[in-house]
């Protein structure tokens, strides 16, 4: 991966985009990353792996909690209580 410090990619932006079409780009700003720049693509894939890792989360915890008993009649009874 890259580096560019926080002054590079302002003063060298252009530049700063092209290298991140090619791999992601780290900026660090006093010794410390402050941020990555990625491409579009690398960022919507992302985007789409994470939801369908959520997806697959949410799944398996719907299944257990039937499993375990959890209704969604008693579900809204948990939520509704208020003690």
């Amino acid at each position: 991966m890259q580096t560019l410090t926080a002054n590079e990619a302002k003063t060298q932006f252009g530049h700063f985009i092209d290298m991140a079409q090619r791999e992601p780009v780290r900026v660090v700003r006093r010794e410390r990353v402050v941020g990555v720049m990625v491409s579009a693509q690398d960022y919507d894939a992302m985007r789409a792996f994470y939801a369908n890792r959520l997806q697959h989360t949410l799944a398996a915890s719907a299944a257990q909690s039937e499993k375990a008993g959890m209704t969604a009649k008693r579900l809204e009874a948990l939520l509704r209580d208020e003690s």
